[in-house]
């Protein structure tokens, strides 16, 4: 998961819980309504999951209130240790989207929230192409990420965290690797998904991804 990113993880650990609230006003329309999107993610896993970019623990806190068997895997060393404060016992491992430890067991749903986009394009399908292979008989990937609908969406979208002066925001859309929406429905049905879309804010949309093979 774009390891080169690990700095910006460590730096973002004791600010995230604050930011993700809506206390930080460069990021609130990212994160707005960041609970009901976390909700929509635990409302569509189901069996033994397996959640990538575990961050302080937010989604992972929901899982476990609906009973899934969860492993967690983030390569932040801090983001581990708060995620772990909050949720003593959790399995949580280092490692991330391409490079992590295989589990022993069965695989039902892969989740993650606000990560996924750290992937460059190659690596996105890399790591699909990664769980299809170990998800079971109809699994699904469900994540919640940024993403853009289309070209133009992108520039207005940059064009708006110019305007506001939101700089920080301004340089994450331009350094990091938020997809267009087609481009992820393609890598989907290339390894065998029936992915499905929901924008839930405007920054943020719900991916479910049904294995279909």
């Amino acid at each position: 998961m774009g390891r080169e990113f690990i700095h910006t993880f460590e730096q973002w650990a004791d600010k995230y819980d604050q930011s993700v609230s809506g206390s930080d006003p460069e990021y609130r329309e990212v994160f707005k309504d960041y609970e009901i999107i976390l909700d929509e993610v635990a409302e569509n896993a189901r069996g033994a999951v397996l959640e990538f970019g575990v961050g302080t623990g937010n989604l992972t806190k929901k899982l476990i209130k609906n009973h899934w068997q969860i492993t967690g895997i983030e390569p932040s060393e801090k983001m581990r240790r708060k995620a772990l404060a909050k949720l003593p016992g959790l399995r949580l491992l280092d490692g991330d989207f391409l490079d992590f430890p295989k589990p022993d067991h069965q695989v039902d749903t892969i989740v993650s929230s606000f990560a996924f986009h750290h992937l460059t394009d190659a690596e996105k399908e890399q790591a699909i192409e990664i769980y299809s292979r170990l998800l079971s008989n109809n699994g699904r990937i469900v994540f919640a990420d940024t993403l853009f609908g289309s070209e133009i969406e992108k520039k207005r979208i940059h064009r708006w965290a110019r305007e506001h002066r939101y700089f920080h925001l301004l340089k994450d859309l331009q350094t990091e690797y938020y997809p267009l929406r087609g481009t992820l429905y393609r890598m989907f049905r290339k390894h065998h998904f029936i992915p499905y879309f929901k924008q839930l804010n405007e920054f943020a949309w719900l991916i479910v991804a049904e294995k279909n093979s």
